[in-house]
């Protein structure tokens, strides 16, 4: 089954997160914002290289391999909503 940025993605933000990363113009809650793909989807991949050297979130608690490997997984899955 593809991962979903809505059931599966997105829970993994916490409030925090998202309220901190929208102030810098990063909308963590928003798929349109995260699968946008007029620039080759570069919003959701700086995610995935904050996410994965660990400067996202700030302070941690960071990203375990489990859930960089979802996050991951639903980038090849085709950005499913």
């Amino acid at each position: 089954m593809p991962v979903s940025f809505s059931k599966d993605v997105k829970p993994m933000f916490r409030e925090v997160d998202i309220n901190h990363m929208k102030v810098h113009g990063v909308h963590l809650d928003d798929y349109q914002y995260m699968s946008d793909a007029t620039s080759n989807y570069a919003n959701a991949q700086a995610v995935q290289d904050s996410l994965a050297g660990q400067t996202m979130p700030p302070g941690g608690p960071f990203w375990t391999a489990e859930q960089l490997g979802l996050y991951d997984k639903w980038r090849t899955d085709g950005y499913q909503p």
